[in-house]
């Protein structure tokens, strides 16, 4: 299949996509958020994930990540709740209200920790968006254990979002016995072996669940950094926890994600854009998807 014959969403489709609050909502209604990673490397990524979502719109955003990563989350973000991974309390908390995941941002890759980390965030059986080292050890866990935990979450009509870029994609595929051919025919292929809504990241964006697939080609080179992968999935899993369906927030939260990455090299040139930059303008981009509502 080719990528330009994939179905493109108009903008103003994508405008009724945004979730508003309710003038009764409280923090917990407008839907509660929890970012599993932040490795000891790369705890930034975590931060990056969980402030997209705050931004986004997520009523109660959380971190749980590495021992080591708690205090530098902490102090860049006030207004998140951090806390470690390795807490016991762990699964009890999550169990506690319901909660949408957003799991592997900052994850190291090849660790036999984060794979059981990723596996019992999966047997929560809540709405969970894997991203970035989070795809490496999910293709870890299927070539290990196969397709039943996936294929059971499915069933229950759980979400499951993933947002691999080529690379992450090729593990993925790997670890399936898939051959790759082309993008809109590796998500495709993904979608259907991991029983799971894929947002496949590049120029141009194919996002593939539910039997169908879509294009997001409103792409910017501006995007090509470290840690916008991490924004994206933020908000995605922050479209997921208000409400949206799978598909709706990968195909809405791709487009926002790459009209902020525009109004930022608007502002400040194409060059000098980084990941933050792309968080403090969704806010206008949502000012301009929220105009073509009225």
């Amino acid at each position: 299949m080719e990528i330009d014959d994939l179905k493109t969403i108009p903008l103003y489709q994508m405008a009724r996509l945004v979730p508003i609050p309710d003038a009764e909502d409280n923090k917990y209604t407008r839907g509660v958020l929890a970012v599993v990673g932040g490795s000891e490397l790369y705890p930034g990524a975590a931060a990056l994930a969980a402030h997209a979502a705050q931004r986004m719109g997520a009523g109660y955003t959380q971190v749980w990540c590495a021992p080591e990563s708690v205090h530098d989350v902490r102090c860049g973000h006030p207004s998140l709740v951090v806390r470690s991974w390795d807490d016991p309390q762990m699964g009890r908390t999550l169990r506690a209200r319901d909660t949408t995941l957003v799991v592997g941002c900052g994850f190291q890759g090849c660790s036999e920790n984060e794979m059981q980390l990723l596996e019992r965030m999966l047997e929560l059986y809540y709405p969970t968006v894997v991203d970035g080292a989070g795809l490496q050890a999910l293709a870890e866990y299927v070539d290990k254990n196969g397709f039943d935990l996936l294929k059971s979450r499915a069933q229950a009509g759980i979400p499951l979002v993933l947002t691999p870029h080529a690379g992450e994609a090729a593990h993925l595929m790997f670890a399936a016995g898939l051959i790759p051919v082309g993008q809109a025919d590796i998500a495709q292929d993904l979608s259907e072996s991991y029983y799971a809504t894929v947002v496949m990241k590049g120029p141009k964006t194919v996002i593939w669940g539910e039997g169908n697939g879509y294009l997001m080609n409103q792409g910017t080179a501006a995007l090509a950094k470290a840690g916008t992968g991490d924004v994206l999935a933020g908000i995605v899993g922050a479209l997921l926890c208000q409400g949206l369906s799978a598909v709706d927030a990968g195909c809405f939260g791709a487009s926002i994600h790459a009209h902020a990455g525009h109004l930022a090299a608007t502002d400040l040139t194409m060059v000098s854009v980084t990941p933050e930059d792309v968080i403090a303008h969704l806010p206008h981009a949502l000012k301009d998807y929220l105009a073509l509502r009225a």
